[in-house]
């Protein structure tokens, strides 16, 4: 299989360089996967886990938002946040969540629904974390 470069990047750090034989991306407007010779495309990320296929391993990481580029040089994924399955604090994550669910009452209009479907990215999130695929 054909590889190509891919660089995740987060305002913290450069989370991963390097090549890659696939990486699906959970995009605004739907998941979609990256191949070798790819067309050219820019997306919007919303909150889900993406995953990076190299060799047969699948390594799965948290992404908060944020934007994926894909050129002739490779796939750049910008993420507001980016942390690997095994570095996330389960127990924060499910307390964040909480919060956020305890200030849907001080929202309203579009303020409301924004936070109703970030509430749901982060709940198909810890839904996935939990469930035995991810094992």
């Amino acid at each position: 299989m054909a590889t190509f470069h891919f660089d995740l990047v987060s305002p913290e750090k450069l989370a991963f360089s390097g090549e890659v034989d696939q990486v699906d991306v959970p995009g605004v407007e739907g998941d979609f996967g990256v191949l070798a010779g790819h067309a050219p495309v820019v997306a919007a990320i919303r909150p889900g886990i993406l995953t990076v296929t190299t060799g047969g391993t699948h390594q799965k990481i948290i992404v908060l938002g944020g934007i994926a580029e894909v050129s002739e040089k490779g796939l750049t994924v910008l993420a507001d946040v980016a942390t690997s399955i095994q570095d996330l604090d389960k127990a924060q994550f499910a307390d964040t969540i909480s919060g956020m669910e305890a200030k849907l009452a001080e929202k309203e209009g579009s303020e409301l629904d924004h936070a109703i479907e970030r509430l749901d990215h982060y709940k198909s999130i810890q839904h996935q974390l939990n469930s035995t695929a991810m094992h």
